[in-house]
């Protein structure tokens, strides 16, 4: 099979504009609006309940607010008659009691309704939550850097950290943008995004560091759109067999970890985008050079 000859690098000025701007939006947001946190962070409760019929969601958000639930949050789940709903923490009120009052308000206005589960999350867990998740994401970046220090180099170093930090942070941009809860499912996917971003990167990067070393003629940004060209047949196969089964897991997985696949199906395009346009944009910025690849003089005499 012949390999393509994209000039990926010659878009790498819009490339970058693109970045900066999806950037600066996820980063704006997330500092004056926030993320959507959910119940595992904020604290409050978590009902679901069952009704004889479709439920009228804007008439049952109208009553939960008129009897002191204020700010709930109603959206079905998985059938019309299925009804979840998330509700901060209420001030002056014994927390473990929330889901029986719940209950109790519905009923006066719909007699035939059906607890199914009831849940609550004090406030301090979600304090501790959110902090703990904090700390996961900084470590984890912190061992990737580590790692492809050794591995690589510096250069490649910063390049990789660059894109797992730049996945990361729009993965999060869009849903302070588009208002979508936060829970800990979707922390786990944010992690779940820098593990799969990374191996990405690296698949890159072998070939970038192979060609460098072998490729006796060439410039840099030659050399690197070579290499991308060369691993772009296996960055679109694994990207695209990814998001058929996260399409899938959005289709038909239910409400439960709709969450969880967005925020997966978001990394998984932004880390295949970032792997190109990020990652080996940044060795560009750098100045890598050949000689910053070549192998040491024992390991070259070992090979040869």
């Amino acid at each position: 099979m012949k390999t393509p000859n994209f000039d990926f690098m010659g878009a790498r000025t819009i490339a970058t504009a693109v970045s900066a701007v999806l950037i600066a939006v996820s980063i704006g947001t997330i500092a004056f609006a926030g993320l959507n946190q959910g119940l595992d962070f904020t604290g409050g409760a978590l009902v679901e309940v069952g009704f004889d019929g479709a439920a009228d969601l804007p008439a049952v958000r109208e009553h939960l607010d008129a009897s002191g639930f204020g700010n709930a949050v109603v959206q079905n789940f998985g059938a019309e008659t299925e009804v979840l709903i998330r509700v901060p923490p209420v001030a002056d009120t014994d927390q473990s009691t929330i889901g029986d009052e719940i209950l109790e308000a519905l009923r006066s206005a719909w007699p035939g309704v059906a607890p199914r589960r009831s849940e609550v999350v004090g406030p301090t867990v979600g304090e501790e939550l959110t902090e703990q998740g904090g700390i996961a994401m900084l470590v984890a970046l912190f061992v990737v850097m580590v790692y492809i220090m050794f591995r690589f180099t510096g250069k490649f170093a910063i390049g990789a950290v660059t894109a797992l930090v730049h996945d990361v942070i729009v993965t999060l941009g869009a849903f302070a943008v588009f208002r979508w809860t936060f829970n800990l499912a979707e922390l786990a996917a944010v992690l779940a995004v820098i593990g799969y971003s990374l191996n990405d990167t690296i698949v890159v990067s072998d070939r970038i560091r192979e060609n460098f070393r072998i490729v006796r003629r060439g410039k840099p940004i030659e050399i690197i759109n070579r290499s991308l060209n060369e691993m772009l047949g296996r960055t679109l196969v694994t990207s695209l067999t990814t998001l058929l089964v996260l399409i899938a897991l959005l289709a038909a997985g239910g409400e439960q970890i709709r969450g969880f696949a967005t925020a997966l199906t978001i990394g998984v395009v932004v880390g295949t985008y970032s792997s190109i346009y990020v990652a080996a944009n940044m060795l560009l910025a750098l100045g890598v050079t050949k000689e910053d690849l070549m192998l040491p003089e024992k390991e070259a005499a070992d090979t040869s």
